[in-house]
């Protein structure tokens, strides 16, 4: 059985079939070019199926279903994209229009949501039903497993885990909140504590390292840190606090069996991940320490929002 999952983003279409063991065995890639009409975007999905579906070797109609992850807020049992802003959908009927399209069940699911049910299906959650995923990149991700099942709130709102507030009256977020956790633990935070820390030190290895403002990333901090510099250190020990901070703050709400979180800044591997899970067990509520949330590290990186995305249609409600 063959299942397809997209990967709708404001950049690129990802396309992909997926077979019965969540191989994906075709692929394709569009660019979105923004801004057009929804219509316009729907028929570029089409031609990304049928793309996919030749570099497979198989027929659309060979296809059981297709989901779609979206930015933005979808309603999973009617196929309409609430609202995008980074598309500019508005109550599009998305998977009607797709349907008629290539005459199949169209399932449409926000894109982090569908991220972290990929993850749960066969990726660092598969055998888990209780997860939350949190995406470390220009934002702050997440997606919540509750039961085997994408939680989105009554009004497919829920899990903007990125815009709940870790220090008051803190840093402007990209929403009208102040001190959100996205605003100090996104990889773009990471970049800008270092950034102020280099203009604050003329004499940290950091701008050796970068060489430059403009050319600073996830990895310099971390990189002057492992070179014995003080003021990375100081950098990255900000950001694994605010960080911890708001994976405590996910620990003590959901108490999920684990607790993943994915991004490149992730390839810092224990260097990342050792810390947290100290500041974590520390801080989070806890009565039974054989019984307390395992953290974790995504492993299926690009690959997720298709691999959810195609699974979808299991989800039976």
């Amino acid at each position: 059985m063959f299942n397809i999952g997209i990967d709708l983003g404001g950049t690129n279409i990802k396309v992909g079939v997926v077979d019965e063991n969540y191989n994906i065995i075709g692929k394709s890639n569009i660019k979105t070019n923004l801004p057009r009409p929804s219509e316009a975007i729907a028929d570029s999905i089409v031609e990304g199926v049928e793309q996919a579906c030749k570099a497979a070797g198989i027929a659309v109609s060979d296809v059981n279903s297709i989901g779609i992850g979206t930015p933005g807020v979808a309603n999973r049992k009617t196929g309409i994209v609430l609202h995008s802003s980074n598309l500019g959908f508005e109550n599009f009927a998305l998977g009607e229009y797709l349907s008629n399209k290539l005459g199949t069940h169209i399932y449409v699911e926000n894109d982090a949501n569908a991220a972290a049910f990929g993850e749960v299906v066969n990726g660092a959650g598969k055998g888990y039903k209780n997860v939350v995923v949190i995406t470390l990149g220009t934002g702050v991700g997440g997606g919540i497993i509750i039961d085997g099942k994408i939680y989105t709130g009554f009004n497919f709102c829920g899990g903007e885990v990125g815009h709940t507030v870790i220090e008051y009256n803190g840093r402007p977020c990209s929403c009208v909140r102040k001190g959100c956790f996205e605003a100090s633990s996104s990889a773009t935070a990471l970049i800008t504590f270092t950034k102020e820390a280099m203009q604050e030190d003329k004499n940290t290895k950091m701008w050796e390292i970068a060489g430059s403002l403009d050319a600073v990333d996830g990895k310099t901090a971390f990189d002057g840190m492992r070179s014995g510099d003080k003021k990375a250190t100081d950098v990255v020990n900000t950001y694994i606090n605010y960080l911890g901070c708001g994976l405590t703050n996910m620990v003590n709400i959901f108490q999920p069996e684990l607790l993943l979180i994915g991004g490149g800044i992730c390839k810092e591997g224990k260097n990342l991940t050792d810390p947290l899970i100290k500041y974590v067990a520390e801080e989070c509520y806890c009565i039974d320490p054989n019984s307390s949330t395992k953290l974790g590290i995504c492993k299926l990186g690009n690959d997720a929002g298709i691999i959810g995305a195609a699974s979808l249609y299991t989800l039976n409600d």
